[in-house]
């Protein structure tokens, strides 16, 4: 599952024993703050995967090319862009450059302290000549200056005299060619992946604004089609008791700092390179310059090692109220920080941008913000850092201008959102595994609603969010229609007893399965969102009509509205299969024919990779989990059978070709008694990216996956809900651990949970008292006082996993019987079996 020779065990640190260049360790060692983001590239900034520097929302839009036009398809492609490289600071001794590929490297390591934040190498280097050179290089990117890169880089020659040179560059590799970019692994890589960014082949930076004035660079552009502009100034600060001389160097697309010195054996070099980059959306390249000015001034003010000791009082701060401790595994708990990490990487100094699906590890995806922000990202926000989930929800809230014309170009009321988006137009070039995917609207409105009744944060609501809540209730209110008693439709919201409200022509979560009718995660979220926005709607007009009149004139709401969304979420259709015991995942799944998984064989996995969408499309065949999601999300309108029949029937079906999916069926299979499985599915989520587990971890981190760790902790093994705002607990501690501990917020108290097998205890580290359930047993809890509720088992436990074999004799409402199948052609005609394990 993941190298532990070259990646051991350490509950704080992943550290690198050995160089291996495949990329993935680029990914691992990648250093962001949610606005700006540094590959795990080497300095000597040779021979990479990727070489990457990204900056949150920084991107350049691009004419989809459609082999067949249609109206309302997605016009304008976004694809973030490679901002100028700052990484570089190559050292040449006798003239030589270190070169890991040909090098003499005696000892090498790297490692990620995620305590300070550092990330550092150290290397022991000897040249041909028997030159003995140590070097250790550190770089941070700052959590409290989201502007504010710092490389540091100390080199000795330990046994020698010697010339020693280092070129410190700024580099556009974005439109630099192979002569700046090289000849990275990537381009040798054959085959299609539409998980991998777009490629542009014209011109992406347009030169503005370049100079040096002595050890400062600058390099300054405006993107061609997009025109945001982008500033990365740099300043270099020498230190050394040997002679030494600088040089520069400067061009459009290149800037060098070069200091040579004549090293003395054992007198150290250091060099410290603070970087600053400012992009927009208009301001002239010039004034993002000054500003890049600032950031450095104010950080030469400062200090260099203030801004070390800041990173490490920050992720202090940070790790007391996010940390989640797993006694006695030291191997999870590794990894657990790890993926904690990330999500600090990727939303703390987002700063009103989204949280795009790498983050800012990697260019895959486009760096495009999705759905993932809502449902598996924010959950760790609201509970951890609000402000951070606030942030993230009011970029939703700045895209609802954007939001509703594409509404209304779909011929329907309200907003809809993009399904991928950097600028809040619609990116997604296949509608039917994009626009198709309608439930982005109630997933937002979930996150919504489940940050405001965990903070309490009805401000937020009432001037901003509610906009949203409205908008998206628009338009499921005319997506929908409704079904009279006779079978009759009308798409008038008249509602008489009988009459059924039915949502059509979408996609739900799973890819596999597209433009279905009343999809059931669709269908349940949408009710959610009519149910939620009748209900603030009317809680607002009867406690602050100020705010009430406000809204109306914002959004035209008409009086009548709120009630009409309240009788389509009473009426609207929820699946079910009285047969199977089951609800189908929309009103079609079960016609089709059952994929036999477990008789695919794995070098046609993932689905996506090798066969054609429509032989998918055609099979009872899961991406990621979808019923089973709505079944956590939405768990308090379903009961404990119905969940473990469905989990029953679906996780055979789920080929978890998407990271979103292993998270979700281990929060339901420890629900409903699969606790081994599920404890089997959260290993595999929490390793997705350290072991490569998906074989593209070299295209930067699953944030969601991540994310979807931290709630597979707490609300799986954990057991924690908060549904309609009532916290409760009902945990399923997996029988190797002694305990699992976890910090939580909840209306601004800092409250801590710690569970063992024999009881769940409670504190209030700082706050207001909070009333909370244990299984259905009332509690409130104060600071200074724990309270503990006894806990007499850890719910029910089944063993092994749910195979399609008992369905074997099961049949579909109308009588006809389920078969499996994989669909390989042999002499023409398909293979298929029955249910075989």
């Amino acid at each position: 599952m993941i190298d532990r020779e070259r990646f051991p065990i350490d509950p704080w640190r992943l550290t690198e024993t050995r160089y291996v260049e495949d990329g993935i360790a680029e990914t691992l060692f990648a250093m962001s703050n949610g606005y700006l983001g540094l590959r795990g590239n080497h300095v000597e900034g040779r021979g990479a995967h990727e070489h990457g520097t990204f900056i949150n929302g920084l991107h350049e839009t691009w004419r989809i090319r459609h082999a067949e036009q249609a109206f309302g398809f997605a016009e304008v492609g976004q694809t973030i862009v490679n901002a100028p490289d700052a990484k570089i600071m190559r050292l040449y001794v006798d003239d030589e450059p270190l070169s890991f590929d040909e090098a003499d490297v005696r000892e090498y390591r790297r490692s990620l302290d995620l305590r300070t934040g550092v990330l550092a190498r150290d290397v022991l280097w000897e040249t041909p000549s028997g030159k003995r050179i140590r070097m250790r290089d550190e770089r941070i990117v700052s959590f409290e200056e989201r502007h504010l890169a710092i490389l540091r880089l100390n080199v000795t020659v330990e046994n020698s005299d010697a010339p020693v040179t280092i070129s410190c560059q700024l580099l556009n590799r974005q439109d630099g060619g192979t002569v700046y970019t090289g000849d990275p692994m990537g381009a040798k890589k054959a085959g299609f992946d539409p998980r991998k960014t777009e490629k542009i082949t014209e011109r992406v930076l347009d030169p503005a604004e370049y100079w040096q004035d002595g050890l400062r660079s600058a390099l300054s552009y405006r993107v061609a089609d997009s025109g945001m502009t982008v500033a990365v100034v740099a300043d270099h600060v020498i230190e050394t008791d040997n002679e030494y001389s600088a040089r520069q160097f400067i061009e459009p697309d290149i800037a060098k700092n070069v200091v040579r010195v004549q090293a003395k054996a054992g007198i150290p070099i250091r060099i410290t390179k603070l970087v600053s980059y400012h992009t927009s959306r208009g301001v002239p390249p010039r004034e993002l310059i000054d500003r890049c000015r600032r950031s450095l001034d104010r950080a030469a003010i400062e200090g260099v090692d203030e801004q070390f000791r800041r990173q490490r009082a920050w992720l202090d701060a940070f790790w007391e109220r996010s940390d989640v401790q797993i006694e006695g595994h030291d191997d999870l708990q590794q990894a657990t920080r790890w993926c904690l990490f990330q999500l600090a990487q990727a939303a703390a100094r987002a700063d009103g941008a989204g949280v795009p699906a790498k983050g800012l590890t990697g260019s895959g995806y486009s760096g495009h913000y999705f759905w993932d922000t809502e449902i598996y990202v924010l959950p760790f926000l609201t509970y951890t850092t609000p402000q951070w989930a606030r942030n993230a929800l009011r970029a939703r809230v700045l895209m609802l201008p954007a939001a509703r014309r594409r509404a209304a170009q779909l011929n329907e009321a309200g907003a809809l959102f993009p399904w991928r988006t950097i600028n809040g137009e619609e990116a997604s070039a296949y509608y039917a595994a994009g626009t198709a995917q309608y439930h982005i609207n109630a997933d937002i409105n979930f996150a919504l609603g489940k940050y405001v009744r965990a903070t309490g944060d009805d401000d937020f609501l009432r001037r901003e969010g509610v906009d949203v809540v409205v908008e998206t209730a628009r338009l499921w209110a005319t997506l929908g229609f409704w079904r009279t008693s006779n079978g009759t439709p009308a798409k008038d919201l008249t509602h008489r007893g009988g009459d059924t409200f039915h949502i059509h022509g979408v996609t739900g979560p799973d890819e596999y399965t597209t433009v279905v009718n009343d999809n059931l995660f669709t269908n349940v979220m949408a009710r959610h969102n009519l149910r939620y926005a009748a209900k603030i709607v009317q809680e607002i007009a009867q406690d602050d009509p100020a705010a009430y009149d406000a809204l109306v004139e914002r959004t035209g709401l008409d009086a009548g509205e709120p009630e009409a969304w309240d009788r389509a979420a009473e009426a609207i259709n929820i699946p079910y299969s009285e047969s199977l015991g089951i609800h189908p995942q929309d009103a079609m799944f079960l016609e089709r024919e059952v994929w036999d998984l477990a008789n695919t064989p794995d070098d046609q996995r993932p689905l996506l990779l090798h066969f054609h969408p429509l032989v998918i499309y055609r099979f009872q065949v899961l991406k990621q989990a979808d019923v089973v999601l709505a079944l956590f999300l939405q768990g308090n309108h379903f009961t404990a059978e119905e969940k473990l029949a469905d989990f029953q029937y679906y996780d055979p079906l789920t080929t978890g070709d998407s990271t979103l999916s292993a998270v979700v069926q281990a929060i339901l299979a420890a629900e409903v008694g699969y606790q081994d499985l599920a404890l089997e599915y959260f290993r595999h989520a929490l390793f997705v990216d350290l072991g490569d587990l998906h074989q593209n971890s070299s295209d930067g981190v699953h944030v969601a996956s991540a994310g979807g760790v931290w709630t597979t902790l707490v609300c799986g093994f954990g057991g924690m809900r908060d549904h309609a705002g009532e916290l409760s607990f009902d945990p399923r501690l997996p029988v190797e651990w002694p305990s699992l501990s976890y910090p939580l917020q909840w209306h601004g108290t800092a409250l801590r949970v710690t569970l063992t097998r024999d009881e769940l205890r409670v504190a209030v580290e700082q706050g207001e008292p909070v009333s909370f359930t244990v299984r259905g047993v009332e509690y409130t809890v104060a600071e200074g006082a724990d309270v503990v509720a006894p806990l007499a088992d850890q719910g029910p436990v089944i063993a092994g996993r749910p195979t399609l074999r008992q369905f074997e004799d099961a049949r579909r409402d109308d009588g006809t019987r389920l078969s499996a199948s994989v669909p390989v052609m042999t002499n023409a005609l398909p293979v298929l079996g029955v249910f075989e394990d």
